[in-house]
């Protein structure tokens, strides 16, 4: 019984790692973007928290997958993080040329 509790846990964490480690990503860059302008560094925390947001919510629409707007919530964080991810990587390469 124990075992089936502690599996059924370990899948919503595993899928909410994902978008955590690309949360970190940008909070990386962000922390190591000093000299970099104040445009890049804010679409850089908005991409990280949403990623966080992101994270968040796959953790709950894996534990109740019948919720559909768990699963629309999710799905919008992450493309809005992923759009400020390609968005801030275009402005690094425009602000190093």
């Amino acid at each position: 019984m124990g075992n089936r509790v502690s599996v059924g846990f370990v899948e919503p964490i595993h899928n909410a790692t994902r978008p955590g480690t690309l949360a970190a990503l940008s909070m990386t860059i962000l922390k190591f973007s000093v000299e970099d302008p104040f445009e890049l560094k804010l679409i850089l925390l908005i991409g990280a928290i949403m990623f966080l947001l992101s994270s968040f919510f796959i953790f709950f629409a894996s534990l109740y997958p019948t919720k559909k707007s768990l699963w629309t919530i999710t799905a919008t964080t992450f493309l809005i993080g992923l759009l400020c991810s390609i968005t801030s990587s275009i402005l690094l390469l425009m602000n190093g040329l």
